[in-house]
């Protein structure tokens, strides 16, 4: 199921570093120790539990009930699409494939497809605290809230948007859309791509409807979207998906 990381246990100012209101108010908080993945949970992995026990996605079984809405979101052009063919094996839409990208993030998951996963794997999805708090002990600079993304010269660490957003993407970073797990360099706990490349589900309710996702994704920029910092939450309809959304697990300190 690959590699797990020990967090420790300790102290979380969450919300530290805050910029949008959702962020706020900034609390002490303390979390237990776990284990975290060390990376997002890729298309082989997620393959392997649907070859084990025919899991069908929220997205595909959309599709097959012909439900109104059904298909999955992809960012394509300079906006959002609603395509019915998209899936976690079709992230592009009809004619696309993970073929040759065993190791991409796995995409186009709901919060329920990432909890059966998990559940399968023997653990669990982390809560916001513990992902805020596994991603604020990695950061290469505890004072700058920014440092997971940036070195200090301002070059990429992580798979973000550089340039304009939606309209120019000067792909500074090596990386259009989403990039293989472990692109970029480990966090100081030894954790990859905990900011920037696909946003992770979180088991913790956002707004009625919806869970919180952490971490930003490819599609974060300076001018649109800087959630690439570990105090940055966004709400995510929890029967919804998209090409930009994966998820990571978390196990008990005393699970084998």
């Amino acid at each position: 199921m690959g590699a797990f990381v020990e967090v420790p246990g300790g102290v979380l100012q969450k919300g530290r570093g805050a910029i949008y209101p959702e962020e706020r108010p900034e609390v002490t908080l303390h979390v237990d120790g776990f284990r975290i993945q060390a990376h997002e949970v890729t298309n082989d992995q997620f393959a392997e539990f649907v070859t084990a026990t025919g899991y069908v996605t929220d997205a595909e079984r959309g599709v097959m009930e012909d439900r109104p809405g059904a298909g999955s979101a992809v960012f394509q052009g300079a906006r959002w699409h609603l395509m019915r063919e998209a899936s976690w094996k079709t992230p592009e839409g009809a004619g696309s494939s993970i073929e040759g990208k065993g190791n991409w993030p796995v995409m186009h998951v709901s919060l329920a497809d990432a909890e059966a996963y998990a559940a399968w794997a023997g653990g669990r999805l982390p809560s916001e605290e513990e992902w805020e708090h596994a991603a604020r002990l990695g950061l290469p600079d505890p004072d700058r809230e920014t440092s997971g993304a940036f070195e200090d010269d301002g070059k990429p660490r992580a798979n973000t948007w550089q340039g304009i957003f939606p309209v120019a993407n000067a792909g500074e970073d090596g990386f259009a859309g989403a990039a293989p797990v472990g692109c970029f360099p480990a966090d100081q706990l030894g954790l990859y791509d905990m900011i920037g490349n696909v946003w992770e589900w979180t088991d913790t309710p956002f707004a009625p409807g919806n869970n919180t996702i952490k971490g930003g994704s490819y599609l974060c920029a300076d001018n649109f979207c800087q959630r690439y910092r570990p105090a940055a939450r966004h709400p995510q309809e929890i029967d919804f998906s998209s090409n930009h959304i994966g998820f990571r697990i978390v196990k008990e300190l005393e699970a084998e």
